[in-house]
C-alpha cells in the first residue's frame, strides 16, 4: 500500500514550519515555473540519479509532480531502491494550488 498525503494536510506542515523533504520529479522547466521548494529530479532520470537524492533512505520523503501520476511512479522506483518512507502528494501540486485560489 503507498502512503499518500493531501494537499490540505501538506499545507498545514508547510505552515506550520515543518522541515520537509520534498523531492519534485517533473521536468525542469514545471520546476522553474511553479515550484514549493525541495529536490527536483525528473522521474525519467529518477533511476540513473538516485544517488543524487540529498535525503537519507530512512527519512520521509513526500513527492510531489503535477497531477500526482508521476509522484507515484517515482514513489515505486525508490521503494524499489530501497527508500522507506515515500509519500506521495495526492493530486499533485495541482490540489495544492486550488486550495490557494480559494
Amino acid at each position: 500500500m503507498s502512503l499518500q498525503i493531501d494537499a490540505v494536510n501538506l499545507q498545514q506542515r508547510i505552515q506550520n514550519g515543518e522541515a520537509l523533504n520534498l523531492l519534485d520529479v517533473r521536468e525542469a522547466i514545471e520546476y522553474h515555473t511553479f515550484n514549493i521548494g525541495g529536490q527536483n529530479i525528473p522521474v525519467g532520470k529518477l533511476k540513473e540519479h538516485i544517488n543524487r537524492i540529498c535525503y537519507n533512505k530512512t527519512d520521509e520523503i513526500i513527492v510531489i509532480c503535477s497531477a500526482g501520476i508521476r509522484s507515484e511512479t517515482a514513489q515505486a522506483i525508490l521503494t524499489e531502491n530501497g527508500f522507506g518512507h515515500i509519500v506521495n502528494l495526492k493530486g499533485g501540486l495541482k490540489s495544492l494550488q486550488k486550495l490557494n485560489i480559494k
